[in-house]
């Protein structure tokens, strides 16, 4: 609830204008590339790239929420009321990823509803298993790398460094705006080493019907074990972390 009220606070920066930034990769994207009835997947390219769109700002707020909740304690002294509570480390972690993933959702849900009415752009669900499940866990896994990130910066820099060299290379280069089987095979061989891209194909599958992973739920469901079993890997990563109070106990 504090981080919620936290970011709630201040909701036009932290929910209004990240949805409107994203919005803009929608405009320019479909004038430079979209003109002349372009088709990607068998859809309009508006439609082929707004479920991309959709839950690539999702995790880039999930990813920024988690980022700077401890970070900011150790920075202002305030970390000590994260720690007094009488809270274990897993209620805490869970707690900070749940603000996470709150925060993504309402992002999501203000970009699905001003796609909704935007010219060209059609969001029928095809599957929506598909939706929610890559749609949570792509905020799950931004919320948890956010917060291994929040306990090991110790200054904005450090933040910076890991948003500007990592978050946003790995979500540009996903797919979002291409579908993989245009690039040599051995830059798709990278693309699908790239976990952010099971969550912009999987999540469009469920919208579409269709994506890169493959046209059949078997492809999809393989796509979505591989992101579930790196959540687990990374909560585990997470959990033991917060245990050993490293960086903030110390």
């Amino acid at each position: 609830m504090k981080e919620v009220r936290r970011f709630m606070k201040v909701q036009t920066q932290t929910v209004w204008a990240p949805a409107a930034t994203t919005l803009l990769f929608l405009v320019i994207f479909t004038v430079a590339m979209g003109r002349g009835g372009r088709e990607v997947l068998g859809v309009n390219f508006a439609t082929f790239v707004a479920p991309g769109l959709i839950v690539m700002g999702m995790m880039q707020n999930a990813f920024a929420n988690s980022s700077f909740s401890l970070m900011v304690g150790k920075m202002q002294g305030t970390l000590i009321d994260y720690l007094m509570p009488p809270l274990s480390e897993g209620e805490m972690m869970w707690a900070l990823i749940g603000a996470a993933v709150t925060r993504s959702l309402l992002v999501g849900l203000a970009l699905a509803g001003a796609m909704l009415v935007w010219p060209g752009v059609s969001l029928h669900v095809a599957h929506p298993w598909a939706v929610v499940w890559f749609g949570l866990n792509g905020s799950v896994l931004l919320a948890l790398v956010g917060l291994l990130t929040s306990i090991w910066a110790d200054k904005f820099d450090h933040n910076a460094a890991v948003t500007n060299f990592i978050i946003q290379p790995l979500s540009l280069l996903s797919g979002t705006f291409y579908v993989i089987d245009n690039l040599a095979p051995a830059f798709q061989a990278v693309s699908r080493v790239n976990p952010f891209f099971f969550v912009i194909s999987g999540f469009r599958f469920g919208f579409l019907g269709r994506s890169d992973l493959g046209n059949s739920n078997d492809a999809v469901l393989h796509g979505a074990v591989v992101l579930g079993v790196i959540n687990l890997v990374l909560v585990v990563i997470t959990y033991a972390v917060l245990r050993s109070g490293w960086k903030l106990k110390s």
